[in-house]
């Protein structure tokens, strides 16, 4: 699962001289929150958000109603993006937890995507949450088991195990440490065609291991 191909390609871009008020309307009409500012070849320049885009009421405290009309329409996107400088980016080659991991430590909703300085995508954090739908196979219909078991070698073969000796089979399978249980590891699988019941009674047999949280989904 690389960045490639999760991330949106050939995004829309603007040139640093549009206007913030033309601008603040082309992310509107297009409902995008994140626009990358490009030079000459496609080249990142710079980063502009909706956030970015909000004047400081600051500003435009000591102007009269003509002076703050006269500021915004001679006001760039150029003149308030994030510099490219500043811009935090990612190689289209890196992994989709690489660019999950930037995101979350730097508190930012979005990476460009780069090719030798050139922009060549964008993947932002509804590009992740999609990817996890589709590792959880959230659109299709099934069992969704949660079962917490020791974080030590052998324990989720047992799990897989388990399930293999039914004949069934694993439609989508995750995990991550279990909540305020440090020695605890939580396996999220999904199965389906297999009444509910039949999946906790077998799962139930499994030593050392508990299911937390059951569903049809």
């Amino acid at each position: 699962m690389l960045v490639k191909d999760y991330m949106t390609k050939h995004p829309l871009m603007v040139q640093p001289t549009m206007p913030i008020i033309e601008a603040q309307r082309f992310m509107g009409e297009n409902n995008i929150r994140h626009l990358p500012i490009v030079g000459k070849g496609k080249r990142l320049l710079g980063l502009a958000t909706r956030q970015t885009l909000l004047v400081q009421p600051a500003t435009l405290g000591s102007l009269n109603v003509w002076e703050i009309t006269r500021f915004l329409s001679n006001l760039t996107i150029g003149d308030v993006m994030v510099k490219a400088e500043d811009v935090i980016t990612i190689e289209k080659d890196a992994t989709v937890e690489e660019a999950a991991r930037i995101m979350v430590e730097n508190k930012i909703g979005c990476l460009p995507v780069l090719e030798e300085s050139i922009v060549v995508g964008i993947i932002t954090e509804i590009d992740l949450l999609a990817q996890l739908m589709e590792m959880l196979a959230t659109r299709v219909p099934g069992v969704r088991v949660t079962v917490r078991m020791p974080d030590q070698k052998g324990e989720l073969a047992k799990l897989v195990s388990a399930i293999s000796a039914q004949g069934w089979g694993i439609l989508a399978c995750g995990g991550s440490p279990a909540p305020k249980h440090p020695t605890k590891w939580d396996a999220v699988i999904k199965i389906r065609n297999v009444p509910q019941e039949e999946i906790v009674a077998a799962l139930e047999k499994v030593e050392g291991q508990e299911i937390v949280d059951v569903r049809e989904v």
